[in-house]
């Protein structure tokens, strides 16, 4: 099996045409860029429902003016077929990362969940089967592990979903699965796990927690933990989740296709814990937030209490090797942020 550094030598040698959806959010700019710098020919579809144009001039600003020119972006739905085949067209990989995330916005509002998560995933995906595209490799979710309490959690035993988002994302994984058996279309389903990094969105009423403490503290505003921060998660930095896509299209063992995998970095960290980390690495640069304690809140409706993911199929059949632990990661991001709030 091809390590992560080989594989990525090999696509500099060979270059291929990639489609991104989600392209101009947090982890599909993040992909954008890691292929670009790779000389990878990109094809980028976004909407700008939840992605913002300003991710697209940054990761213009990292690369060279030879490299962006690979680029071609498409503005448009993927709740809109038409939209979905042409962007398909010609394409190598599919690495589908448009959806509308949030366990407390699929809550209020279930019906446009619905529609960009399963329509829009379901147009994809047809869309890569009429287009013959080599590999579909889609967003999946840890929340589809649902009120399954086991630690860690592992990829055959799931329990019942806990919000509208979470069913959306095991559609998915059932759709897939059928298209595999039924058109031989072939997939690789990544469960992510608290992804964080640069490009995280801070605003908005459903920021994740990671970018929503570095841009309370930075800006001197509350923190607020949901429950009591013993609630705890598994947080997988950027990069890593970056490594597991571009693997996950290039696996060759047909063993290892048409198979879920976790994407985290397999590591329980408390959402107190977490709180101090980023603390402690803005503190040289805001002392003033040296005091600065987390404010405790209700428990969010929706939300698992605590998340671990076993990794050890995706080492195993992907060669995964996440190089960011969350504290390595924070290092990271924290530079990120301290740079661009």
């Amino acid at each position: 099996m091809k390590t992560y550094k080989a594989i990525q030598a090999d696509l500099l040698e060979n270059p291929q045409k990639w489609l991104v959806t989600g392209v101009a959010g947090f982890i599909g700019s993040n992909l954008l860029e890691t292929l670009l710098q790779l000389d990878q020919e990109v094809v980028g579809l976004d909407n700008f429902s939840t992605g913002h144009p300003y991710n697209l001039d940054e990761v213009k600003s990292m690369v060279s003016s030879e490299k962006w020119q690979r680029f071609t972006f498409i503005e448009g739905d993927i709740t809109d077929y038409e939209t979905c085949m042409k962007a398909s067209i010609n394409i190598d990989y599919s690495l589908h990362q448009a959806a509308l995330g949030s366990v407390p916005r699929s809550i209020e509002n279930p019906i446009r969940t619905n529609e960009s998560n399963i329509t829009g995933f379901l147009n994809m995906l047809v869309a890569a089967k009429e287009n013959r595209v080599k590999r579909f490799v889609y967003a999946a979710s840890s929340s589809t592990y649902g009120d399954h309490e086991a630690l860690p959690k592992v990829e055959n035993t799931i329990g019942k979903p806990l919000s509208p988002y979470a069913v959306t994302k095991y559609v998915n994984e059932l759709y897939a699965d059928v298209f595999g058996r039924t058109y031989g279309t072939k997939s690789i389903g990544l469960r992510y796990f608290n992804v964080f990094g640069r490009r995280q969105d801070p605003n908005g009423a459903y920021a994740a927690v990671v970018p929503l403490w570095f841009g309370s503290l930075i800006k001197g505003k509350p923190a607020y933990i949901n429950g009591d921060g013993k609630t705890s998660r598994d947080f997988c930095y950027i990069d890593n989740c970056v490594q597991a896509n571009i693997l996950a299209a290039l696996a060759e063992s047909e063993d290892a296709v048409n198979q879920v995998y976790n994407v985290a970095f397999g590591e329980q960290t408390t959402l107190t814990q977490l709180f101090y980390y980023i603390r402690e690495r803005l503190l040289p640069n805001y002392p003033h937030i040296s005091n600065t304690e987390p404010v405790y809140r209700d428990f969010r409706k929706g939300d698992v209490r605590h998340s671990l993911a076993d990794i050890s199929k995706i080492k195993k059949y992907l060669g995964y090797s996440p190089e960011y632990s969350v504290e390595t990661g924070l290092d990271q991001a924290s530079k990120w942020y301290m740079e661009n709030m």
